[in-house]
């Protein structure tokens, strides 16, 4: 699968401690590589729109679409509690 960045994604990447961006770009290839890989946790986010969400850390998400052969990232974010 190939990955697009959103420049959403850039602006919260670039906010983003340096340890969560770290573990995104390990997560982001994960994706790449196997949308069902246990450490992202893949899931419907919302189904309306078709967004998913996968885990980065235990406190972070990042959220992205699927059009064809390609994640189109849409944002990074802490997770609520």
């Amino acid at each position: 699968m190939k990955l697009r960045l959103t420049e959403r994604l850039r602006r919260s990447y670039e906010a983003a401690p340096v340890e969560v961006r770290k573990a995104f770009e390990k997560q982001s290839q994960l994706l790449t590589d196997n949308l069902h890989h246990p450490s992202l946790r893949a899931k419907k986010y919302d189904q309306a729109r078709d967004i998913w969400q996968a885990r980065v850390t235990r406190d972070w998400r990042f959220y992205f679409m699927i059009q064809g052969d390609t994640c189109i990232i849409i944002g990074l974010k802490r997770h609520p509690k």
